[in-house]
């Protein structure tokens, strides 16, 4: 259990003041705090006493604040424990099926490349040299390891093909390294918000999970990663250092640096998502992969570059990493489909150019996203996003799993933003991709709009609407 000092709690809390009776500002600041993940759950809160030493108010307003809280189910209170952030008991609505009569916003994807087919035809002639091959690798094809390999040389990482592992797909290596890498009951830092899948992955191997915060305005919090790095040792970070899921925000050089000799000091291995890593918008240059500044674990694919048809991901890591991976992977699977590591190999050749396509597909969609928010939802506050395929945006107020099921009345799939946290937080957050067709955006927008007046005009409704639809 991590601990927010009186200090900490009084920066985050900053312009509480400004309206309303003292004690419920302060307590709906804090609630505030808790429902958009930057006080994560099961962190300890100041004592009372010394958070209203630090504010310079009565400690009767700190007191009557976190009876307020704990009123309304965001603090326990326990004897000799003190004062822990929660979130109150209710689900929230995530929608992972298949929609067929629905606009389903719901995934961050693009649709393939055009030259995918021309990759699958040169690999089908290829194709009748492994034949004769069992089909069954842990390692994958050389000839695909060799380029990966070649691709982190070019982003200043030397790298020999005995330090790739050809995976399918970015998820398969989570899974496997989580499983391989942690023990069940061991502890995981993760970002707060973060990718829901690698989430997933990381608590069906047993973690527990120690969130800490990302934010599109200040990027990764780290006084608070320093605190649950020192005090809970996790076996395991999972980062997404470059273009965040879903915030966007990229680790400046200096912090990747700090954070990778923090994590060597606690035994804690960094694992690095860089499935967005190559996605700058703004022409800015791509900052050199984490694993320049020091030892952790890359995780890449090119299911978000190229096509998530294509199942084929991998892993960078020191060679002894990799040999203690393959031997732990044939539990699950054995091994990534030739076919489309031959595919995967044509495409690298030329992958700078690939790239581009990308970027300038993604900035149009980007830009096109936030012109059309700001005239249909003025009041969403919408980020500067400046890579990724994704747009973290603000609702201003605590009801995106209400707005997720009104969108679905008017045929759209969204994902609410608590898909994206522990225990029901971001619910004032929902991420928008910008990576669908000009026709799709136009069209979830208007959705979006149409279920915005809904939730506004009937919020008693939609309440009662969730809590039917989570009982389902």
């Amino acid at each position: 259990m991590s601990t927010l000092s009186a200090r900490a709690l009084a920066t985050l809390l900053a312009g509480w003041r400004d309206a309303g009776v003292a004690y419920a500002a302060l307590a709906d600041r804090i609630r505030l705090l808790i429902l958009d993940g930057r006080i994560a759950t099961s962190t300890r809160l100041p004592a009372e006493r010394e958070l209203a030493a630090q504010l310079g108010v009565s400690r009767t307003t700190v007191t009557a604040a976190y009876a307020a809280l704990r009123d309304s189910g965001y603090l326990l209170s326990v004897r000799g424990s003190g004062s822990v952030a929660q979130l109150p008991a209710r689900q929230h609505v995530a929608f992972d099926g298949t929609y067929p009569d629905l606009l389903d916003l719901s995934k961050a994807t693009m649709p393939a490349i055009p030259q995918v087919a021309d990759a699958a035809q040169a690999a089908a002639a290829q194709l009748p040299g492994y034949l004769g091959e069992s089909g069954f690798d842990a390692y994958g094809l050389d000839a695909l390891r060799e380029a990966i390999a070649d691709r982190y040389a070019a982003r200043g990482l030397p790298t020999s093909p005995d330090q790739v592992m050809v995976t399918v797909g970015a998820q398969n290596a989570i899974a496997l390294i989580a499983r391989t890498i942690m023990g069940r009951g061991d502890r995981a830092l993760i970002e707060h918000p973060t990718y829901p899948h690698a989430l997933d992955a990381l608590r069906t191997a047993g973690a527990r999970v120690i969130p800490v915060s990302v934010t599109t305005d200040e990027g990764w919090d780290a006084a608070a990663l320093e605190q649950s790095i020192q005090r809970s040792s996790p076996a395991l970070g999972y980062l997404m250092p470059d273009n965040h899921n879903p915030t966007g925000r990229t680790m400046p050089e200096e912090q990747r640096e700090w954070l990778l000799a923090l994590a060597a000091r606690h035994g804690t291995t960094i694992v690095a998502d860089e499935t967005m890593a190559e996605l700058g918008l703004d022409g800015q240059p791509s900052p050199l992969p984490i694993a320049a500044h020091g030892n952790a674990i890359l995780v890449g694919s090119v299911g978000k570059t190229v096509w998530g048809g294509l199942r084929v991901g991998w892993i960078r890591a020191d060679r002894t990493v990799i040999q203690r991976l393959a031997r732990a992977r044939f539990s699950s699977d054995l091994g990534t489909p030739i076919m489309e590591q031959l595919v995967v190999a044509h495409l690298l050749r030329d992958f700078d150019s690939v790239l581009e396509q990308r970027r300038a597909y993604l900035r149009e969609g980007r830009d096109r996203l936030v012109r059309l928010l700001h005239e249909r939802l003025p009041e969403w506050t919408v980020p500067h996003t400046s890579g990724g395929l994704t747009s973290w945006v603000n609702l201003g107020e605590p009801v995106s799993s209400q707005l997720a099921i009104a969108a679905r009345n008017e045929g759209l799939v969204i994902a609410a933003g608590p898909r994206f946290g522990v225990d029901g937080a971001f619910e004032r957050f929902i991420r928008i991709p910008f990576s669908y067709s000009e026709e799709h955006t136009v069209r979830g927008v208007d959705a979006l709009a149409r279920a915005w007046a809904t939730v506004m005009r009937y919020p008693a409704a939609a309440e009662v609407q969730e809590d039917l639809a989570s009982i389902v």
